[in-house]
């Protein structure tokens, strides 16, 4: 934990800090955890190497397979304030703020029926998830990856897949989209 007492200019500039506030810096560490970014206006963290951190889910929109991806280390980024991390003594930060969320766009114009297509990118023992634009991927679950009954996705699917699949649910608020193999119209890869 970081004490106040021991380090008050760092304190004093992590609570004058409100949320949604725009801070700039440099990526200074990628762990795989998150990154690590010296603000441009912050003092040194007596800790880590950098006051502000950016968690792995705040990097993108995208789900994302590596950090370096998204960032490196030395890169300039303009990030968005979250909260004030008081045990670690940080400013939790979010990139992906930053950057317009393709969801909302994709509901608005995707109906529940509507038949995509779209590549498996992962398999998970209750399904599979298929990215069916940039940036959209929706959860295929195990009992609609096929019309028989299978016991793993892997009898159905591998990554990498080329599949169609049929919108059931859209959940705007959760950012969910669920999709079915098995409801797809005969005749159809």
């Amino acid at each position: 934990m970081v004490e106040p007492s021991e380090n008050p200019e760092l304190w004093a500039f992590l609570s004058a800090l409100r949320c949604g506030e725009l801070l700039s810096g440099t990526v200074t560490a990628i762990e795989r955890f998150g990154v690590f970014v010296a603000l441009d206006d912050g003092p040194a963290h007596p800790v880590f190497p950098g006051v502000g951190f950016i968690t792995i889910p705040e990097l993108s929109w995208r789900r994302i397979e590596a950090v370096a991806d998204v960032v490196r280390i030395g890169q300039r980024v303009s990030c968005e304030f979250l909260q004030f991390d008081t045990w670690n003594g940080e400013a939790r930060l979010s990139l992906r703020a930053t950057q317009p969320d393709p969801f909302p766009a994709f509901a608005d114009r995707t109906a529940v029926g509507r038949t995509l297509h779209g590549q498996v990118t992962k398999l998970v023992p209750f399904g599979a998830f298929v990215q069916v634009v940039d940036g959209i991927e929706g959860l295929v679950r195990l009992r609609e990856l096929t019309r028989t009954p299978v016991e793993v996705p892997e009898d159905a699917v591998q990554v990498g897949d080329a599949v169609t699949v049929v919108v059931t649910e859209i959940d705007q608020e959760q950012r969910r989209l669920t999709l079915s193999r098995r409801q797809v119209p005969p005749g159809l890869p």
